[in-house]
Order: structure tokens, then sequence, then C-alpha cells
């Protein structure tokens, strides 16, 4: 069910951040910084865009999702237990020995992950294969691949959006999450990045800046990405690193690093 009212979104997105944070101090490792600034990425379309079904995570015709940046397998994992995919409670399971839910997603273990993924800079070549696959056989879904902005540093990246942009795939929706932080500190201070905007357009792109942490926001840009023709889309979603938890936020460190009692007790808090 396409869920359309922005509040009930965002407690969604509220009940996801809080699931991040849960899997992470259990886990006690993890990477929550990324998780939180994507959450309402994938709250968005999990609950308002996406053509899927939890009891038919395999259906021929679905939309697919690929999170590249798969270090951030806690936001995806508490999005598909809150949409129905599995169980919430195997989200205490996370990175535990002999749990499905590793460190980064597993597509052959959890339900409704469709790629595995973790190696930075390979997502969007497997989006495109797919996207190009919906063409060739008129399939008619729609691909989404989040990339996070540390790793559009991988040249991979930039092979790949000639491809897409080569074989016209407006079916194939990018979101760079733009929290504009990596593991070593900013993306510019680490590489000298600037101007994805500009570079996505020079690779053939329609590109819409947005706010990522906004939900209405995003749900006018994913509407605008579906009504675009001839060329890929990349939404550079303008997010915050850690969203959602005071002291988290727009710090790198944590990047990947798990809370203690003391600090999950007031993330928890702050996420009520």
């Amino acid at each position: 069910m396409k869920i359309t009212s922005a509040q009930a979104l965002e407690n969604i997105s509220k009940e996801i951040r809080r699931g991040i944070i849960e899997q992470v101090y259990n886990a006690q490792s993890g990477h929550p910084g990324g998780s939180l600034s994507c959450a309402d990425i994938l709250t968005v379309l999990y609950f308002n865009q996406m053509n899927i079904n939890p009891k038919e995570p395999n259906a021929e015709g679905r939309d697919r999702l690929v999170l590249s940046k798969g270090h951030c397998s806690p936001a995806l994992y508490a999005t598909l237990a809150r949409k129905g995919y599995f169980d919430k409670d195997l989200l205490s399971d996370f990175r535990k020995i002999g749990s499905n839910l590793q460190g980064h997603p597993d597509m052959n273990k959890v339900p409704g992950v469709d790629m595995s993924s973790g190696s930075l800079g390979q997502g969007l070549s497997v989006a495109n294969g797919m996207a190009l696959n919906s063409k060739l056989e008129e399939s008619g879904y729609r691909v989404y691949c989040i990339l996070g902005d540390g790793e559009i540093q991988e040249g991979q990246v930039w092979e790949a959006a000639m491809t897409a942009s080569k074989y016209k795939l407006d079916n194939l929706c990018v979101i760079v999450d733009n929290n504009n932080l990596q593991i070593d500190g900013t993306i510019e201070d680490v590489k000298g990045l600037k101007n994805i905007e500009e570079k996505f357009e020079s690779f053939g792109f329609n590109v819409i800046t947005v706010n990522g942490n906004n939900i209405a926001d995003l749900i006018n840009a994913f509407d605008k990405a579906k009504m675009t023709k001839g060329k890929p889309t990349a939404i550079v979603a303008i997010t915050t690193k850690g969203k959602g938890v005071s002291f988290m936020e727009d710090k790198a460190e944590w990047h990947g690093k798990a809370p203690n009692e003391e600090q999950y007790n007031i993330a928890m808090e702050e996420l009520k």
C-alpha cells in the first residue's frame, strides 16, 4: 500500500532510525552515520514509490533497489523489516555469527535484498544490467541505486554512468547520499570532490538536487524522475550524516562506530 501522508512517512523514518541504532548498539559494530542519513530516502522509496510486495520478494515485475553503499545495511534491514519482508525481532541478530543479517547485505540470505553489495563502486554497474533487462524484456520495472558521495570517487561509477547514458536508461534512478562525510573526513578534503551535479550532467544524466532528509521534497524528486524520458536520472540528495541523533550529526567519527549504553539511551530518547 502506497503511503502518501508526509507525517506518516516521517514516523516510519524515525522507526527505521531507531532500528538502525538498535542494530549497531546490539552488535557493537556497524555504520550508523551513513545509515541514518539515507533513512528518509529508503522510507520514501519503499513506502511511497516502489512497486514491491513483501509477500512476493522475487516477483519478476518488481522494482529493484541496489544499496551500492552496502556498509549502510542497518538502514536497509530496518526498512525491510518495517515493510514486512522479515520479522523485526531478527534485527537483534545483526552482525552476529550465523545471522543472515550480515554487515553487508546478502541477496541469497535476506528476502528483499536485490543485490549483494559492499565492494564500493560496483552497484551502478549491476543496476545498469537490471535496467537493461527491464528494457529488453519489456518488464516495465524501475531500478534505484543508492550511492555514497565518498563512493563516487571510484572510477567504475563513472564508467557505469557512461553506460547508463549510452543506453538511455530512463528506468534507472541513481540517488547520491550527499552527506559530505566519509570515513576520513569531508569528501572535498579526502579527494577534492566538488560539483557532483555538474559531473552527472556532463555524463548525460537528468539531475535533480533535493533535501534528502525532507520527505515531501524526496517524493517530488522521485515523481519527476519517473516522468523523465530518454536519459537516466541522478538525484543528488543533500543529507546530514547521523541525521536524527544530535551527537552523531555531521561527525565523521560516527561513520563506523557503535554507541555505548549512555549514548544509546540518548539516541533512542531523541528518536521517540
